[in-house]
């Protein structure tokens, strides 16, 4: 698994020496820290990396983040979403799995972590105000970035972890490809805390995940997450075909079944590999190995390209039944997919994404808040 340790420049401003995410990073071992004073210079620091052939995942950039810290996840046109609720701390992830859709969407150098976090508090402050105590919101990062990739030293995970942890109706959540654990575990306040793992067959990870924790790692972390007082949510997303995918994706359930308890894990995604089509040309040009896009795909209303739906069913069903007659009490949702497909594997006829919203709110106010404490 790739770290923090295989950085080797930092681009800083000058004029936050002071800042304390920059100092943070200023005390990392890596090699070559170079500051800049303007965009100019900043400019002329990335082109010059950029004429030595340095990877853009082999260097960091601090500065601050003029957009919004916190927004409703947009979801897909058409298609039936979550409304989770995103916070934004980083663009971009130390990690390279080729069906990253941040291939196309982030055109910006180098991964870019936001030192402003006193503005992201003061939105999040914003957001508690407008809360309503009788909803259960989702929120968390990693949408953008992985959510623990180096967060022992930012801090981030933690702050975030304790803010949250106040508020018995946020469920605030981390989500990682990674085994970067440790420095969370002993947290005295954790609320109703998630961390989460994105998981797929040793095969999948192998070919199209590269740098990350291997499954084994990833379920051992999660364990360690649960024994400390952890929640903890995994994601099928994507769920991609080979010959034997389902042996693969069987074996992956029952690793869960017999390290996770069950009665900790709060939620589970699936979602089936899918792309815009200008995506695919990306893809075959920065991964020229890849498999993936040899299935036939075909585009969806959203203008995604996806497997063929009675293909899509057979997938979520064959994962569903097995994921619901384990972990009876995690809700189990599907991303970015229609209300046919929704009806058909759930049973569930949501007609909007805010219904969904309201059967995971009841589904999450029944099974897992202690109805003792709602503070604001």
């Amino acid at each position: 698994m790739r770290t923090i340790q295989d950085i080797h420049y930092l681009i800083f401003p000058e004029k936050e020496m002071e800042n304390n995410i920059v100092q943070k990073f200023l005390h990392t071992s890596i090699a070559n820290k170079i500051s800049y004073h303007n965009e100019s210079e900043l400019d002329s620091i990335i082109h010059e990396l950029q004429s030595n052939n340095i990877n853009s995942k082999d260097v960091i950039l601090l500065k601050p983040f003029l957009g919004r810290f916190y927004q409703v996840c947009p979801g897909s046109p058409h298609m039936i979403c979550c409304r989770y609720r995103v916070i934004n701390t980083c663009f971009n992830c130390l990690y390279n799995c080729t069906y990253c859709y941040m291939h196309v969407y982030l055109n910006s150098y180098g991964i870019m972590q936001f030192t402003n976090t006193d503005r992201l508090f003061t939105e999040l402050n914003d957001f508690i105000k407008s809360c309503s105590p009788s909803m259960v919101y989702r929120i968390g990062t990693g949408e953008f970035t992985d959510s623990l990739m180096f967060d022992e030293i930012t801090g981030l995970g933690c702050d975030l972890i304790q803010f949250f942890s106040k508020y018995n109706n946020i469920f605030f959540e981390l989500k990682t490809k990674s085994s970067n654990v440790d420095h969370l575990i002993n947290i005295p306040s954790k609320g109703n805390a998630v961390i989460a793992w994105s998981l797929n067959t040793p095969q999948n990870i192998a070919y199209y995940e590269h740098d990350t924790a291997t499954l084994e790692e990833r379920i051992h972390a999660a364990v360690k997450a649960i024994d400390a007082g952890y929640y903890v949510a995994f994601h099928f997303d994507p769920i991609i075909l080979y010959q034997g995918w389902e042996d693969d994706y069987y074996n992956v359930i029952k690793l869960m079944q017999g390290k996770i308890d069950p009665e900790k894990v709060v939620w589970i995604s699936m979602g089936g590999f899918r792309y815009h089509l200008h995506f695919r040309d990306i893809l075959r040009d920065t991964f020229p190995e890849e498999m993936m896009t040899v299935y036939e795909m075909f585009p969806g209303i959203d203008g995604k390209y996806r497997y063929f739906k009675p293909l899509r069913i057979k997938i979520y069903n064959f994962m569903y039944k097995l994921l619901h007659e384990i972990f009876k009490k995690a809700y189990i949702y599907l991303c970015m997919e229609t209300d046919y497909i929704w009806k058909e594997i759930t049973g569930k006829d949501f007609n909007s994404s805010e219904e969904l919203e309201k059967d995971l709110v009841h589904h999450l106010s029944y099974r897992f808040i202690q109805k003792n404490t709602i503070l604001y």
